[in-house]
């Protein structure tokens, strides 16, 4: 009697268990062309760069952007054969931005700035033509600047406010400047058109701004913007000091204050130039 051996046939937990390695594999692989397309500077891509910079075939590339497309994640020039991010990957990252809280996503920078600098680091947010603190830490040590939260501050009167004001439109700080009169919270507050055009025109140079008493006498700070995908100021961050110690602190403030915001910033979608 002559017996057969049959192939043994792959169990149903086995075919799972490849089935769900090969949705992984096709899911990473999507991910990573959504990725590159929002990582690069040009509005559009075609198969061949995609594949080349990502090591897949090029076939394998066209299958996922084929797959893309029908969720509107990306979009084909049928005149040009290339491929952009699509409405779909638009409602995505604007689902995420209006989900932040940028008070609760700044807060670790705040501790660790505060830390770091043995300074009171600082979170404004804008209303109009004011912005108020909505969130301080203070260092641990015995003299120590404090602000109060909720209270409203001109733009133009201390480096959390020029911070703000630098980083709006030329439109918009032209209209701001044009009022009749500006308020002058101290003598030392810059409460002229001229002067604060060339304050505005610094602070985008170096990307902070600086006061010394000009919101609070015996005070002196330095403040940057988080920005958002539209290079718009969302939030002001500031580290501030009694002036006889922060004079001697205050670039090295502001190198720590500059790395701080940049990494919030990328959390709101900004790509630096």
């Amino acid at each position: 009697m002559t017996s057969t051996v049959r192939p043994s046939e792959p169990s149903p937990l086995a075919e799972e268990r490849g089935g769900t390695s090969q949705t992984i594999a096709t899911v990473e692989r999507a991910s990573d062309v959504l990725m590159y397309f929002a990582e690069q500077r040009s509005a559009t891509l075609g198969v061949t760069e995609v594949a080349n910079a990502l090591g897949l075939s090029k076939a394998a590339v066209h299958r996922i952007l084929t797959s893309l497309r029908g969720h509107a994640l990306i979009e084909l020039d049928e005149s040009t054969r290339r491929y952009s991010l699509g409405l779909g990957a638009m409602k995505l990252g604007m689902a995420y931005l209006e989900r932040i809280d940028v008070r609760s996503v700044a807060r670790p920078e705040l501790v660790a700035l505060s830390e770091l600098t043995i300074e009171t680091a600082t979170l404004s947010v804008r209303s109009g033509w004011t912005r108020s603190y909505i969130d301080q830490v203070p260092p641990r040590r015995e003299l120590i600047m404090s602000v109060t939260l909720g209270v409203p501050y001109p733009l133009h009167a201390g480096a959390s406010s020029k911070a703000f004001l630098a980083f709006l439109s030329d439109e918009e700080v032209e209209h701001y400047l044009a009022q009749p009169s500006l308020e002058q919270l101290t003598p030392a507050t810059i409460a002229n058109a001229a002067g604060l055009r060339r304050e505005v025109e610094e602070i985008r140079a170096r990307g902070y701004a600086r006061s010394t008493a000009e919101r609070q006498s015996g005070a002196a700070s330095v403040a940057a913007p988080i920005l958002d995908e539209r290079n718009r100021p969302i939030a002001v961050i500031s580290v501030s000091g009694p002036i006889d110690r922060f004079t001697q602190e205050a670039e090295a403030c502001a190198e720590a204050l500059l790395q701080a915001v940049r990494r919030l910033s990328e959390r709101f979608g900004h790509r630096p130039a």
